[in-house]
């Protein structure tokens, strides 16, 4: 069985204990993506699926594993998801019962590729898991941060992939002037 990540975020630049058999390839399906996170052990703000966002390029890895269970525990084990969220991993074929995605269906069946994971981890903000915040929320959070933790959101919002141009991004370089690093790449494999 070949298996890929469908990545937007992090993983591409620092994929740490995700084993990939290949580097990042543009053209994943599009996703409907938004800066609408407040990471629990991080200073991010992380992009994240979220149904009421316009769709967005993603992009994809195979994993170098054949087993959909293996490459559930590393990509979890990566995101520090934990076993009481397995609904925060996306695969196709699903687990336990979970919906499969028809957009990365469509796009596994186009592609001849076996199966997928991604990090299908909810929006959050103000510590509600769930909860999408608005644009003016998010830019008024990032203002409010200082020292190492706006170092680090920014470090994040400038080094996704400028094509991945949501409306919350918009409103960050409007106000904030965090644009997209010129240098900003996709982790290949080594």
């Amino acid at each position: 069985m070949n298996i890929v990540c469908i990545a937007w975020g992090s993983l591409l630049w620092k994929p740490q204990g995700l084993k990939l058999a290949s580097g990042w390839h543009p053209g994943g399906p599009p996703l409907p993506l938004e800066f609408a996170r407040q990471s629990d052990d991080s200073p991010e703000l992380a992009l994240v699926l979220c149904e009421r966002a316009r769709l967005a390029p993603t992009y994809w890895a195979y994993l170098a594993t054949t087993d959909l269970d293996h490459a559930r525990a590393m990509l979890g084990a990566r995101e520090k998801i934990t076993l009481e969220r397995p609904e925060w991993i996306g695969s196709i074929p699903a687990v336990d019962g979970a919906r499969e995605d028809p957009r990365v269906k469509a796009w596994l069946r186009a592609r001849r590729i076996d199966a997928a994971v991604w990090t299908a981890i909810p929006p959050k903000f103000d510590g509600r898991n769930g909860h999408v915040p608005t644009a003016d929320q998010v830019v008024a959070w990032l203002e409010g941060c200082s020292g190492e933790q706006r170092a680090a959101a920014e470090d994040y919002i400038r080094r996704t992939p400028a094509h991945i141009d949501t409306a919350y991004r918009r409103a960050i370089e409007a106000r904030l002037g965090w644009r997209p690093l010129r240098e900003a790449h996709v982790t290949q494999r080594r």
